[in-house]
């Protein structure tokens, strides 16, 4: 929670002068100025922030779910909260993490709510896991916050691998034929255009183009390399600002096929992060703010931020979703009936299975379409510049025998 200075302007506000945590300035300045004798405006200022508690090492999100799977089974066996974050931080086997909880059990002892305490780390708990624990703590539901929680985490890990099964195996074969077309152009090719030079035969069509191929790889091969490493960094910063990411992520969602399977995903985190922290009780506009942050795809953040203002001005989710044009109809119709029910967590949760399921689907139709392709361009690239470097020698020997 933020601190605040009291300069104490007057005796009263002199007496209780200091630093005070607040969640706003407006708020201790309105509870400042109830008290006895103090003056009708009272200047706070911010104070000094205490330093950042520095850990080493990092936390994947599968250690992070592992560990709040175990805090909610303890909460719920009545455990006291400072009892369960020692017996957790003992039985780390990641030192990180287990620094981390000695902290915050340190913080929690202080006096501090458990989810002020772990805002303390933003790189291991985000503001979904921070937000949702403060709902469960004040709502008295936090074993059951966790345990969803937890839950959320191990569907998002498994979405990112989908992620990575989409794009890693294809970019790495690609990437090896690449490398063994480079090194043929580059190391063998020149031999045989030596050989033939030798022979003074004429060469065909097919095996000029191999061979000119050849010079311009060994006359090319540095700048090209030089050119691509800046390229690739110039996409890495121009994806760091918020207009590049936003056209690079449009991009990426009219891709073919990708483009489908990266909106299928996007879809399912933004519909179960929305339903999870509705769950917890995290009102509606925190929540969408936090799910546009946590999306993944500007486009899609855009979406969400864009139905939060409708929703904030008066209107209902159902139509500002339509007019994104980003969510299928699928989606904004069982959230329309979600919402008319009264059930809409529930129905974000079903909607969020059904895309992971269309997720596996996907990857798996993906993966069987692409392999047959990348193995017909090997075969036609190798083997085109194999069967060029022998035709000549295949004129000679016809010749020779003739």
């Amino acid at each position: 929670m933020p601190q605040f200075e009291l300069p104490g302007t007057s005796r009263a506000v002199s007496a209780a002068s200091g630093v005070r945590a607040a969640v706003t300035r407006g708020a201790l300045g309105a509870a400042v100025r109830r008290e006895p004798g103090a003056p009708g405006r009272v200047a706070l200022k911010r104070a000094a922030a205490l330093p950042k508690p520095k850990v080493k090492g990092r936390v994947n999100p599968r250690e992070l779910s592992i560990f709040t799977r175990q805090f909610s089974v303890m909460i719920d066996a009545g455990l006291p909260l400072v009892q369960c974050l020692d017996i957790l931080a003992g039985q780390q086997a990641n030192k990180a993490l287990a620094e981390i909880l000695r902290g915050v059990r340190k913080t929690v002892e202080g006096g501090s709510t458990l989810a002020n305490a772990l805002r303390e780390y933003p790189k291991v708990f985000d503001d979904l896991f921070t937000n949702m624990v403060e709902a469960g703590e004040t709502g008295g539901i936090l074993d059951g916050v966790l345990q969803r929680l937890s839950t959320h985490i191990e569907k998002a890990v498994k979405l990112r691998r989908a992620v990575k099964s989409a794009l890693i195996y294809p970019s790495v074969v690609v990437f090896i034929a690449g490398a063994v077309i480079t090194l043929l152009l580059w190391k063998v090719v020149p031999i045989f255009a030596t050989l033939f030079a030798g022979l003074e035969v004429a060469l065909p069509l097919p095996t000029r183009i191999v061979i000119g191929l050849s010079n311009a790889v060994g006359t090319f091969a540095l700048p090209a390399a030089i050119f691509l490493g800046l390229a690739g960094y110039g996409a890495k910063l121009f994806y760091g600002t918020p207009q590049g990411r936003l056209i690079i992520d449009r991009i990426i969602l009219r891709l073919p096929l990708v483009g489908h399977l990266m909106r299928k995903i996007s879809v399912g985190m933004v519909t179960r992060t929305l339903g999870t922290l509705i769950f917890s009780g995290v009102p509606m506009l925190e929540a969408m703010e936090i799910t546009a942050r946590t999306s993944g795809n500007a486009v899609v953040e855009n979406a969400v931020l864009r139905v939060r203002l409708a929703i904030e001005a008066g209107r209902t989710i159902v139509d500002p979703l339509r007019e994104t044009g980003v969510f299928p109809n699928l989606v904004v119709q069982m959230i329309g009936v979600g919402e008319q029910t009264g059930s809409l967590d529930a129905m974000l949760q079903k909607i969020a299975d059904f895309y992971e399921d269309e997720v596996d689907v996907a990857v798996g139709d993906l993966l069987t379409a692409m392999e047959p392709l990348i193995i017909l361009f090997l075969g036609v690239v190798v083997g085109g510049v194999v069967i060029s470097m022998y035709l000549p020698l295949f004129s000679l020997i016809g010749k020779l025998a003739g």
